[in-house]
């Protein structure tokens, strides 16, 4: 089992009464309530903490991409995935470097993304792995200016031409609906190839768990909702899908994030972060309207029949602005507690849905730095170790893994890929 350690880039300083004042996380007063120091501060956190993951022995670290909102100020997760990329190179840590990605379906300039994780994958030595999300509804359409309508055609007609810029061998004039280019002739190309491998990330509705199948990647679902309420039905359906369209239950094909604080015990862990886990949920996804998670036009048919089905696909969502933190831990969209209470609720879902691949995020909201040290250290000395081995038993492949990593020349530099 591959276990990588999820990054947010919230600003940590937000007032408490944030998510009663405020409507949304994409229309608020930057001036208000930004303190540039303490912005300096979260940044710089952010990616130290990433770093310190990386050097803790987790398979992987991952970014995401939002732009305008508090929760995660990366509106190029690009540029620390270059850092972390450089950096890990440079330490000889045989990590992933996961970007979750790249919108494509916002993105005006899809070339740019081809250009930048060729850059990313030549600069780790073939260790990229490429996340190609739609993008969030509020994020392409209402931040981005992206008709809901175009989104997914956009991200189409985008993965087309990235997946071809890398592959051609002489240059060649993209006349798209959406973009157009007289010559595409990008470099450097990916070390790997012929590309590097693909994560999806969704929200599990039909259309997309079945292009996802049928283009052979991996289905990463970056719940905050956690696998208790949405994952018989998120990953019932998608099993079920792999099924009908031929493909295996190898659990590689799978990836989910979900919140988890270690503690001591049980006690300790529920002190130290129960009011900063409060925040998170309140301030994050909880001040997103309703509405801005799926705009009209934004949705496809099959995934408008299958929420009037089934409204429990939004889980906890429309609850988190007032969430408790007893509500996060019962409903176990957050996993809080001591060692072993971490291990044996991660071990059981993991287990039941056959998730393959782990994305843990350590840190949220208002947690300081010092304390996502410490829950950073913890998981990874007394949680990550008994994780690995999950899967061992079944023999399964994992296809959808860097190629780069472990190929290293006796002197410690990346070897060809």
């Amino acid at each position: 089992m591959k276990v990588l350690y999820s990054g947010q880039a919230a600003y940590r300083h937000l007032p408490a009464d944030f998510a009663q004042r405020y409507d949304s996380v994409v229309t608020t007063p930057y001036l208000d309530l930004v303190e540039p120091e303490k912005m300096h501060e979260s940044l710089h956190s952010y990616v130290e903490e990433l770093l310190l993951a990386a050097r803790s022995g987790f398979d992987g670290v991952m970014v995401t991409e939002h732009s305008q909102t508090s929760y995660d100020l990366s509106p190029n997760p690009d540029l620390v995935a270059a850092i972390l990329a450089h950096t890990t190179q440079v330490e000889q840590l045989d990590t992933a470097i996961t970007v979750l990605g790249r919108s494509l379906g916002k993105s005006r300039e899809p070339l740019r993304i081809a250009e930048e994780y060729a850059v990313l994958d030549t600069l780790s030595g073939g260790r990229l792995i490429a996340g190609l999300p739609v993008g969030l509804s509020y994020d392409a359409n209402q931040n981005g200016g992206v008709p809901p309508i175009e989104t997914r055609a956009r991200y189409r007609e985008g993965r087309a031409l990235l997946e071809k810029a890398w592959s051609a061998t002489e240059p060649f004039a993209w006349n798209g609906k959406y973009s157009r280019y007289p010559i595409v002739n990008i470099w450097p190309r990916p070390l790997q190839q012929p590309h590097p491998p693909f994560w999806i990330p969704g929200s599990g509705s039909p259309g997309t768990l079945s292009e996802i199948l049928g283009h052979d990647d991996v289905f990463t679902y970056l719940s905050h909702f956690g696998p208790k309420l949405t994952g018989p039905r998120i990953f019932n359906r998608f099993w079920d899908m792999a099924e009908e369209l031929g493909r295996d239950r190898n659990p590689y094909r799978l990836s989910f994030m979900q919140v988890v604080c270690v503690g001591e015990s049980d006690e300790e862990a529920e002190r130290l972060y129960g009011e900063h886990l409060q925040t998170h949920f309140r301030n994050s996804f909880g001040s997103v309207p309703a509405s801005g998670f799926s705009l009209p036009g934004y949705t496809d048919i099959r995934g408008v029949e299958a929420i009037l089905k089934d409204h429990g696909d939004m889980g906890i969502a429309g609850r988190l602005r007032e969430i408790t933190f007893r509500e996060l831990a019962d409903t176990r969209a957050a996993i809080v507690g001591g060692p072993e209470t971490v291990r044996e609720q991660i071990t059981e879902f993991v287990k039941e849905f056959r998730i393959g691949n782990l994305l843990v995020m350590l840190h949220g909201g208002s947690m300081p730095h010092e304390l996502t040290r410490y829950n950073i250290g913890l998981f990874a000395s007394e949680v990550l170790p008994h994780l690995r081995g999950i899967w061992d038993d079944e023999g399964w492949e994992h296809n959808w893994w860097p190629t780069g990593i472990g190929a290293r020349t006796p002197e410690g530099s990346a070897a060809a890929v």
